[in-house]
Formats: structure tokens, C-alpha cells, sequence
């Protein structure tokens, strides 16, 4: 009864304060939160959760027991994956980036390769870069992650020590360059014996994420996996 008396003031509400399809701009209608069920439908999904040896773990290669990796979107000229992606970066989207982790979080329940997480660490922004955007994109996807996975999100330990270069216009050797020895692990302790699931929001080349690792590893004894919103199409 009462889900009943609210959904006439929501779509009261919706008429004075419609919402909008962050990738087709269209109405959002009853219970359609940020993105349009057409365009939800057909995002440019990598359906590589469930694949060992899939695209994402082609950039990991070097870490010989990495346990897995995934991205849930392909990212390349693809409007829509693009237009998410600068939404929760630049455009101050918190919800956006929790609901996309969401979406995340329940990829890798289904894919059972990532049961055994421990803790969900977010690829961490330099203090100074922080404070201009006003969050951690990264942070944001690790708390939908965490609603549909249960898994803790720890911050502050994992970090990065240098505000670095954009890497946009960088070639691969360039962006490894940038970002060797950029992350530390203050408190290598409270990491001891467990699988960490390193998130990021896209991957590209794979150079900051491997830059984590190194610093997760170098940490002593822990058990790393990936998962990006997004991965670079080649």
C-alpha cells in the first residue's frame, strides 16, 4: 500500500524534475536510474568475467599468479561507454559511479572467478587531484561493487605519492615511465594473506594498474585480481 501512495508523488516528481538518460538523453521513466533501459540493453558489455585468459588479462601477463581480471564495458569511439565514463571523471556523478559499480559487483558475483575477495582497494588519485575532483572516481565504483558483493573497501593504504602527468596523449612506454614507483602500501601489515580485488576505472594500456600491483606485491604477502569499468577496445 504504501509503494502504491508513493509512485503517484514519483512521477509528480519525474514531470517537475525529469531525468535524463546520460547516454541518449531521452526521459527516464518509473524506476530508471541514469541510463534508459534501451541503452542499458546495449552497452558495449565485454562478457569476459567468466573467461580466463580474456582481453583484460592480456595487460597482466607478468604477474604470473594475478588469480583474475575483468572490465565490465569496452571503451574505444563507443559514444555511450565514453559519455559514462566522462560523466563520473568530470562530471561529479558519484551516483553514476556507484551504479556502475553495481552493475560491477554483480558481473563478478555471477562469474564465481572472484568468490574468494577479500577486500576491494580502489587505484588511489594523488591527495592534490583528489581535492579538485572532489572524490575518487575509483572509490566510488568500489562502493557499488561492495553493495552486491559484501566486500570491505579500504582507502588510504594503497596510495599514490606523486600527482602525475595526464597520460591521455602517452604512449605505452611513456605511461609506464610516468607512473613507476608512484604507489606505496603504508601499512603492508593489514594486507598480510589477502586476495585483493584492485579497482580501477579504465584501462588503457594497463601501466597504472601493473604500477599498483608492484606496490601491492612489494607489500608482502597478499593475492591480487583486477576489475575496470572500462577497457580500452584495440
Amino acid at each position: 500500500m504504501r509503494a502504491f501512495r508513493l509512485r503517484p508523488l514519483k512521477e509528480l516528481t519525474d514531470i517537475i524534475f525529469p531525468r535524463h538518460c546520460v547516454c541518449c538523453g531521452q526521459m527516464l521513466l518509473g524506476d530508471e536510474r541514469h541510463l534508459c533501459t534501451s541503452c542499458l540493453m546495449h552497452l558495449p558489455y565485454t562478457c569476459n568475467a567468466a573467461v580466463a585468459g580474456n582481453d583484460t588479462e592480456q595487460h597482466f601477463q607478468a604477474y604470473h599468479d594475478m588469480v583474475a581480471a575483468m572490465s565490465l564495458l569496452y571503451f574505444s569511439h563507443h559514444e555511450d561507454t565514453r559519455r559514462i565514463v566522462h560523466r563520473i571523471k568530470y562530471g561529479g556523478d558519484r551516483r553514476l559511479a556507484v551504479a556502475m559499480g553495481r552493475l560491477m559487483g554483480e558481473t563478478l558475483v555471477h562469474s564465481r572467478r572472484f568468490a574468494d575477495i577479500d577486500v576491494l582497494i580502489p587505484v588511489p588519485l594523488h591527495r592534490r587531484r583528489e581535492q579538485q575532483r572532489g572524490y575518487n572516481q575509483s572509490e566510488m565504483l568500489c562502493r557499488g561493487i561492495a553493495l552486491q558483493t559484501g566486500r570491505p573497501v579500504s582507502t588510504g593504504n594503497l596510495v599514490r605519492t606523486v600527482n602525475t602527468a595526464s597520460q591521455t596523449h602517452m604512449n605505452i612506454d611513456e605511461r609506464a615511465a610516468n607512473v613507476h614507483g608512484v604507489f606505496t602500501v603504508r601499512q603492508p601489515a593489514k594486507l598480510a594473506g589477502l586476495h585483493i580485488l584492485l579497482v580501477d576505472d579504465v584501462i588503457t594500456t594497463g601501466s597504472t594498474t601493473s604500477a599498483c600491483c608492484d606496490a601491492l606485491y612489494e607489500a608482502g604477502n597478499v593475492t591480487v585480481s583486477v576489475a575496470s569499468l572500462a577497457l580500452a577496445a584495440t
